[in-house]
């Protein structure tokens, strides 16, 4: 089968997700990876107690009947060359991030020879997870850190390269619960990118190739400032507050879907928001 043939298939978690009822979000991330075929690498690369987080993710996976589960654990750039983890990634139909500091998983694994691994994984069709810093680090220009609960202003948000998963995105995770609509917005204006999604904690964007839907209990809110008309970002200073308008507001809860190349939402009967209700559009 050629790479073009693969679907590409995205999992990205808001944080927070059930790990112990019914894991609504974790159990289609295995059933994507091949349910009980399924061949996981856990990936610790963003927290500091890798063992600890990756057995708690084993647990889960293993319950959920994954046939093979283990971790990988680089603490350095060296260890992103390992053999032993390259094989393991080689085999693996499905490839999680675990939560941490998004900032350790660029500086420690990209553009080595895991990155490019992975990468080659997702394009022959393995299933690529990450929540919270996992789900963060999945656009090509990420969120490295911001202050949330703030009126959008230039200074509040640091960005820097992600893994290149899902590009022309930005991503924000535990979203509603830390009140981060500023600082997705103000992430937006820093880079071309036109679409923003802010993830819920226990909730999940589940990717394939140019179609997005929502799993979990919360919402997914999207901003989409392709058609905004208007921005001050030219003409303030850092710590004055941006002005936006014309921008295009989602929210979609547990099944709907949006698909990335029209940017529009569809509705759980199957037809586009805009063949039947007028979208919001708001100036923030």
């Amino acid at each position: 089968m050629t790479e073009t043939a693969h679907k590409r298939q995205l999992v990205i978690i808001g944080g927070a997700e059930d790990k112990e009822g019914d894991c609504v979000i974790l159990r289609e991330f295995v059933r994507r990876a091949g349910g009980t075929k399924a061949n996981i690498v856990i990936m610790t690369a963003a927290t500091e107690l890798p063992r600890e987080v990756g057995e708690n993710y084993i647990r889960v996976f293993e319950r959920l009947g994954a046939e093979h589960v283990r971790i990988i654990d680089t603490e350095t750039r060296e260890d992103a060359r390992s053999s032993t983890a390259l094989e393991a990634i080689a085999k693996a139909t499905g490839i999680f991030f675990t939560g941490g500091d998004q900032a350790r998983i660029t500086s420690i694994l990209k553009d080595t020879e895991i990155d490019a691994a992975i990468h080659q994984r997702y394009a022959e069709g393995a299933v690529i997870a990450g929540t919270s810093a996992g789900a963060a680090v999945m656009p090509d220009k990420m969120i490295v850190e911001g202050d949330s609960q703030s009126t959008p202003r230039m200074e509040i948000v640091e960005m820097g390269p992600g893994m290149g998963f899902l590009p022309g995105v930005v991503i924000d995770q535990h979203f509603l619960q830390r009140g981060r609509l500023g600082r997705l917005i103000t992430a937006l204006i820093h880079e071309p990118a036109v679409l923003g999604f802010g993830i819920d904690e226990n909730t999940a964007i589940a990717v394939t190739d140019d179609q997005i839907e929502i799993i979990g209990e919360g919402s997914v809110t999207i901003v989409d400032e392709s058609e905004s008309t208007y921005n001050n970002a030219d003409t303030i200073l850092r710590d004055e507050p941006l002005a936006i308008c014309g921008a295009k507001l989602h929210i979609l809860p547990h099944g709907y879907k949006f698909n990335l190349k029209t940017r529009q939402a569809i509705l759980t009967n199957g037809v586009a928001a805009s063949e039947t209700v007028n979208e919001s559009v708001v100036g923030v």
